[in-house]
């Protein structure tokens, strides 16, 4: 994968930070952590600069955004509502009203998620599904997305072009933050799923039998 991102800069330049920002957005297990210092690195060997190098990643941050940000869009309230109100989303405890609550309250209070969720890494990308779905102003989420990509992106392609030739040692730091950031999201995931075991699914199951 390395040595295909390489390559990719190599021969397109900005074009090539670009598509692979706009391709790291859309399919989030590819690394930023890796393209952004390998971008910097470019900019000490080549013709590319520090600026130019930033611009075309946040560019491509921008438009992949949007991409999620049209599947949220589709995967409308109404839609979400309906399907969490099928039999065997009740039996797992889920009720339309969930749903409804949850946009409700990033309509309210969780846009500026966006921009502080482009600055962590796993989540940077996925924040723009819900954003989507709350139906978040276009404006907005497009100033959020590109203050928060542009911070990150900057971070990570300056510490690459300080680090040269030594790039990789960027992407080590970086991969090792973002391991931390799964095993947080993981034992999240892991109470929450206890949590909701307990307090939805176990009653709902009870619910069931007594009818």
């Amino acid at each position: 994968m390395e040595s295909a991102f390489f390559d990719l800069i190599n021969q397109f330049g900005y074009f090539g930070v670009w598509f692979l920002i706009f391709f790291e957005n859309v399919f989030p297990p590819i690394p930023s952590e890796l393209i952004l210092p390998l971008s910097g690195f470019f900019t000490t060997s080549t013709s590319l600069t520090l600026p130019g190098v930033i611009i075309a990643a946040t560019v491509g941050s921008v438009t992949g955004a949007f991409i999620l940000y049209g599947v949220g869009r589709l995967l409308s309230r109404e839609r979400l509502m309906t399907f969490f109100g099928t039999r065997p989303m009740r039996l797992l405890g889920f009720k339309p009203d969930d749903i409804a609550s949850a946009v409700d309250w990033f309509d309210r209070k969780g846009q500026v998620t966006v921009l502080i969720c482009r600055c962590i890494p796993i989540v940077r990308s996925l924040i723009s599904i819900p954003a989507g779905t709350a139906k978040m102003g276009v404006v907005r989420f497009s100033l959020y997305t590109l203050v928060g990509s542009a911070v990150w992106n900057t971070i990570l392609c300056s510490l690459g072009a300080a680090a040269g030739s030594a790039w990789e040692t960027v992407t080590a730091q970086a991969e090792w933050v973002s391991d931390i950031v799964k095993y947080v999201i993981i034992a999240l995931v892991v109470v929450a799923i206890a949590f909701w075991t307990v307090k939805r699914i176990i009653p709902a199951l009870k619910e069931r039998r007594s009818e």
